[in-house]
């Protein structure tokens, strides 16, 4: 743990997605896993309920695709009445949101992150294979007047792609209460066809936005926060490479096959499905699994991810 509060778990619910982005989905799509394979809700509950006893309070349910798995909303709900569990969050392609984000807020959702690499409709159908960029604009517009804060829009930067727009997304956060948050692009999975002329670092981005001025991050935020002045919104940024995290993180990962991943990048895992018919046994495995979470990744040596998984299994 490393004197590490770990507090907070993702719940990666299917490798599925509606989508294709370039940098996270091969274009023809994956294999479908067998049914068996993927873990239920009632044993993501009894793993929530472990987690909860250990001291772990924020949940956050990725995919994949969250939004298409059937139930989510009765998911949020019971994970909400989790006696510990004080946040419940999801992030999202946004695809689908706008017509589900009531009945989420309503089951206990707190905040959503939604994924939005571009402003210009034709850009954002081919970085995503075909995804309409109204969907996503109507469920930001939504979530806004639902109350739902903090929304966070998750952009991942790549050189030659999407970089011409960055003023652009900052320039949300003026009028809107949104946080702007410029992902780092990652040696993993696909985003290893673009890491070598596509990657971009958060202090070259820095270096060109001279309005923005700098806040202090809250302890545990994977993001250096900054604000244009009098603006509505924040902006941030998310350096796992250019600016590691590590002595800060405070999460594990829990997979749709039921493993814990305690480190995004490490191709360690622990399954824990032969422990959910023992409480006992379950708390015992998930305590000894965060007691040894990796002090820090290497990403910065290796080049590259050593995760096995994509990172559409993994949720981010």
């Amino acid at each position: 743990m490393n004197g590490r509060k770990i507090n907070y778990i993702r719940v990666s619910l299917t490798d599925r997605c509606n989508l294709r982005c370039i940098y996270c989905m091969p274009e023809e799509g994956i294999s479908k896993k067998e049914h068996h394979e993927i873990i239920r809700h009632e044993d993501i509950l009894k793993i929530l309920k472990a987690s909860a006893f250990l001291g772990i309070d924020k949940v956050r349910f990725t995919g994949g695709e969250p939004l298409i798995v059937k139930n989510i909303d009765r998911l949020i709900h019971e994970a909400s009445r989790i006696n510990g569990i004080e946040d419940i969050a999801i992030t999202t392609n946004g695809i689908l949101l706008n017509s589900m984000a009531g009945e989420l807020k309503k089951a206990g959702l707190k905040r959503v992150n939604i994924s939005l690499d571009s402003l210009k409709e034709d850009k954002f159908r081919k970085i995503t294979r075909g995804g309409n960029i109204q969907d996503v604009l109507q469920a930001i517009e939504k979530c806004i007047n639902l109350g739902i804060k903090p929304v966070k829009i998750n952009s991942v930067l790549i050189k030659g792609i999407n970089d011409d727009e960055i003023s652009d997304l900052i320039r949300l956060t003026k009028e809107l209460p949104v946080h702007v948050r410029f992902i780092e692009l990652m040696p993993i999975g696909e985003g290893m066809n673009y890491y070598e002329t596509g990657f971009i670092s958060s202090d070259q981005v820095l270096s060109e936005q001279k309005e923005l001025v700098p806040l202090n991050s809250n302890e545990g935020s994977t993001a250096s926060l900054f604000k244009l002045p009098n603006s509505k919104g924040t902006v941030g940024f998310i350096s796992p490479l250019s600016c590691k995290f590590c002595r800060n993180c405070n999460r594990i990962r829990l997979t749709s096959t039921g493993t814990i991943k305690p480190c995004l990048h490490s191709d360690t895992e622990y399954d824990l499905k032969k422990y959910l018919e023992s409480e006992i046994g379950l708390i015992s495995e998930l305590k000894e699994i965060i007691y040894n979470k990796p002090a820090e990744h290497n990403l910065e040596n290796d080049g590259k991810s050593s995760s096995k998984r994509e990172m559409f299994e993994i949720g981010g």
